[in-house]
């Protein structure tokens, strides 16, 4: 039998009208510290985004969600962030937020695999 391991996901979402409180989901953000797995996977669907927000700059929308990969994946391109440790890079980006790109909840769960976890997790609540 596997190891299973504890995991932390938020949704990434994305809110044009921060007062309407009405959001799309982009995206998710896992966390996993017995492997030391911190990994975003987001898309930018032009067609309902569009529909959706038609002020939205999605060009800048795609910059924010790029930040929250680099702040994942560490090191200077990350930023001061970015050079956090890991269990604090996924707590900063976690946090809540009154901008564009938010974050639901954070939820536990457990996992054998981090990735197929947040592969499936994307499928099941952007996709």
């Amino acid at each position: 039998m596997q190891e299973k391991h504890l995991f932390e996901y938020a949704v990434l979402r994305v809110v044009p009208c921060v007062e309407r409180e009405e959001f799309l989901n982009v995206g998710v953000i896992l966390y996993c510290a017995s492997k030391g797995f911190l990994q975003t996977v987001f898309d930018v669907n032009e067609n309902k985004l569009k529909a959706f927000a038609p002020e939205l700059d999605l060009e800048e929308l795609r910059e924010r969600l790029c930040a929250f990969q680099r702040i994942c994946a560490g090191r200077k391109e990350g930023g001061t962030i970015g050079q956090l440790a890991v269990a604090s890079r996924f707590r900063w980006l976690a946090a809540t937020r009154s901008t564009v790109v938010q974050t639901s909840a954070t939820h536990p769960g457990l996992c054998t695999d981090p990735q197929q976890t947040l592969d499936h997790l994307f499928t099941q609540l952007v996709k």
